[in-house]
């Protein structure tokens, strides 16, 4: 299950682990004007954990997300 919320600056989406064995912590996955943000608590550290994806980095995952294994460069790309 997923849910997409727009909020003033970012595009919200939180992706909850709906499976029956070996649950994950809700993944959520913010799209701003410049990044892109993942984050998901960490029960071992008690904190949120945080990356940040340049715009560029983020369309060349979801490009990758569909390819066979191999080394890739996105047309146009820097």
């Amino acid at each position: 299950m997923f849910t997409i919320e727009h909020d003033f600056d970012a595009t919200v989406v939180t992706l909850v682990d709906e499976g029956s064995v070996s649950l994950q912590e809700d993944v959520t996955v913010c799209a701003f004007e410049d990044c892109v943000t993942v984050e998901q608590y960490d029960p071992r550290r008690d904190a949120v954990v945080r990356i940040t994806l340049s715009l560029h980095q983020a369309r060349e995952l979801a490009a990758a997300l569909n390819l066979p294994e191999g080394v890739y460069r996105a047309k146009g790309g820097a």
